[in-house]
């Protein structure tokens, strides 16, 4: 069986590395915001008893290394502003599942595609997946936006599919495998190249 372990990434402006339990406050700021939460089939948070679960959930996880979880944390000041991970993994198929969060203070800068971007690029190159697989909520436009720039590409669509907040959602599936994800780091190395 394959093992997981959750590294520390760096990007431009961003930390990825394992959660601890000093950030039970920060992952309770995120998950307690409606506005994070509002395609999501769970409720906001109302303690901070449900970060602590999380994140013993996700010591559990590194410590069996099945998931991989990243705390996404901004370089500069070290403020904890979300999470990445890499779960459901199936280990004969060299597929998992993406999950993501951020604060909603910190929507629409980019940090969302440099923190899935860095979690996706460990996934292929040194978890050695083959496929990454999302689903997100058809009204959920912005996460949609991210994941077709990330190179995404939509699958399959599932009436109701979920119940968020009383209502039945529907469920977009988004696929992204290693050679989406190698050609576009080609093109953009080529452009980039081409460029200077």
């Amino acid at each position: 069986m394959s093992t997981y372990s959750t590294p520390v990434l760096t990007t431009a402006r961003l930390v990825l590395r394992p959660l601890t339990h000093q950030d039970a406050p920060a992952l309770f700021a995120v998950f307690s915001d409606p506005a994070v939460v509002r395609y999501w089939s769970a409720e906001p948070w109302t303690d901070i008893s449900f970060a602590d679960t999380a994140i013993a959930r996700a010591m559990e996880a590194y410590r069996d290394e099945t998931d991989i979880r990243f705390a996404i944390e901004l370089a500069e000041t070290g403020e904890m502003i979300g999470t990445v991970n890499l779960h459901h993994f199936f280990n004969q198929n060299n597929r998992c599942e993406l999950g993501y969060a951020l604060a909603s203070a910190y929507w629409g800068k980019g940090y969302a595609s440099e923190a899935i971007g860095a979690a996706l690029d460990h996934g292929f190159r040194a978890a050695k997946l083959n496929r990454i697989e999302a689903d997100i909520d058809p009204r959920n436009a912005a996460s949609g936006k991210v994941l077709e720039k990330l190179g995404f590409r939509k699958e399959g669509y599932m009436p109701q599919r979920w119940l968020v907040h009383g209502e039945y959602a529907d469920t977009v599936f988004y696929g992204l495998l290693r050679s989406y994800w190698e050609e576009r780091a080609a093109q953009e190395g080529t452009a980039q190249g081409g460029a200077a």
